[in-house]
């Protein structure tokens, strides 16, 4: 008969969440003067220098889904960072651009990835991050 296997220690699975606490809460902290949630953070990230992106291509570059990425999205309109529009190149679909406000905002987040970036092995992480996408 299979026994479970004892636990000695917090799992990598906790280690992982604590890391990602302690993530979000250095990015909260350099971010705190802007009153963004961590979700609208993710979202204004996904615009690295771009104007415009679209609804799909905000639900994969986040893991959200749409119903939930659809709230964000209504949050930062009304707070005047972001607008939706048909889509260009597909009027089927919605594109979401920045606000003359919204690229502010933005800036400041790719500011505060960049600063936190600095400071990681970054070979390291990329290397970690592509053995956890694949095994999840």
């Amino acid at each position: 008969m299979d026994r479970p296997l004892a636990v000695t220690g917090p799992s990598l699975v906790a280690d992982w969440q604590r890391v990602t606490h302690r993530l979000l809460a250095a990015l909260d902290d350099a971010l705190a003067d802007l009153g963004l949630s961590a979700a609208e953070v993710n979202v204004l990230a996904c615009f690295a220098g771009r104007e415009a992106v679209s609804v799909r291509e905000l639900v994969a570059a986040t893991a959200q889904r749409p119903s939930t990425l659809t709230g964000v999205l209504d949050r930062l309109e009304r707070r005047g960072l972001t607008e939706r529009a048909p889509n260009p190149a597909d009027r089927r679909s919605v594109v979401v651009r920045l606000t003359p406000a919204g690229r502010e905002h933005a800036a400041r987040v790719a500011g505060a990835f960049a600063a936190l970036e600095a400071r990681l092995p970054a070979a390291e992480i990329r290397r970690l991050l592509g053995a956890l996408d694949e095994a999840v």
